[in-house]
This record gives C-alpha cells, structure tokens and sequence, in this order.
C-alpha cells in the first residue's frame, strides 16, 4: 500500500520514486525517473521534469516547475511560481536535449523566495535565503540573503530563517556564526 497521497487531478509517470508522507495536490504532474523524498508538499500546478532529484522534507508551493538538471536538497522551500531554467540558450528550432542541459543545485535547508528566478547552472547554498522577484545569476553562499536583479548578498540569515545583524548572532534562537570560505559557518 502506497504510503504517500497524490490527488486525482494529478499525474504521476512510470518509473517514480515518492517517499512516504508526500502529498501530491491538485493538477501536478512527475515525470518518468524523478525520485521525490519523504514529507514532502507539492502545491497545486506542480511539475517535476523527468530525472529531478528532491530531497525529504520539501515544500514546492503553487506553480513551480523543477526542469530536468535540477536537485533539491533535504529542506528546501520553493514559493509560489518560482523559475528554474537548464538551458542558457535556448532555441525553439535547434534544440540540444538533456545531455546539455546545465545542473542546478539548491542545497539543504535553502529558501526561494515566491517569482525568484534561478539560472541553470548555479549552486544556491545551505540555508540561504533567495528573496521574492531576485534573479539568481551566480552561485550562493551558504547563509546568504540575496536580493534583487540581479541577485546580491543583502545580508546573513540564519538557519531558523532570522536575519542576522553584524555580529552574526540570531536574535531569534541563539545560534552564533562566523564568516566562511562557503559563507557563514555555525560556530558549535
């Protein structure tokens, strides 16, 4: 018995891995060869391309299309109708397929901001905050808060989601940073 729900209006190919807990919600689709983790949320209009990789624990809001060369992490949040491309130069009529497509990685625990776009070919850091309306162009540091078009470090956030002040300590839950090769790393 399958241990995750897909609604009726949703559609899911052959040849799928979901894990137990996802819930699958109106009019979504996953195509042939994408593995979907466990506790998962698909939001309405939903699509995961052919071979897409999400980790357990993630949360695609309304809209969201995760194209073929696109990873999420464990704890990755996408708001609604968020972009992700795989392909820097698209042509209609010469078109280059899979093996050409460029690889974006969001990793654990990053947020991306509703109608963020996010170029292929990019890494988004752990629990990095991409914000509303930015265009990622660039790798991402770990922790970073990016804003605008195109995207740019406004700040540091925290992995309770807290913008952090210069003295890279969260008011919200105590935890304490310093600056990285990466970004911030959490000082233990």
């Amino acid at each position: 018995m399958e241990k995750f729900f897909v609604h009726e209006t949703s559609f899911v190919d052959d040849n799928v891995k979901i894990g137990d807990g996802t819930k699958i919600w109106h009019f979504s689709h996953v195509q042939s060869g994408a593995e979907i983790g466990e506790n998962c949320s698909l939001g309405q209009n939903v699509n995961v391309s052919n071979n897409v990789k999400v980790g357990n624990g993630c949360k695609l809001q309304n809209n969201v299309s995760l194209y073929e060369g696109v990873e999420l992490e464990d704890f990755v949040f996408c708001g609604p109708s968020c972009v992700f491309t795989n392909d820097l130069t698209p042509r209609a009529k010469y078109p280059k397929g899979s093996a050409h497509y460029l690889k974006t990685l969001i990793k654990k625990g990053a947020s991306i901001g509703a109608n963020a776009t996010i170029i292929c070919g990019n890494t988004v850091g752990e629990w990095a905050l991409i914000g509303s309306g930015a265009v990622v162009s660039k790798d991402v540091p770990n922790h970073a808060l990016m804003l605008g078009v195109p995207a740019t470090v406004a700040g540091w956030v925290c992995e309770c989601g807290s913008v952090l002040g210069k003295d890279l300590i969260c008011k919200s839950c105590g935890r304490k940073y310093k600056k990285s090769e990466d970004g911030l790393e959490e000082i233990k």
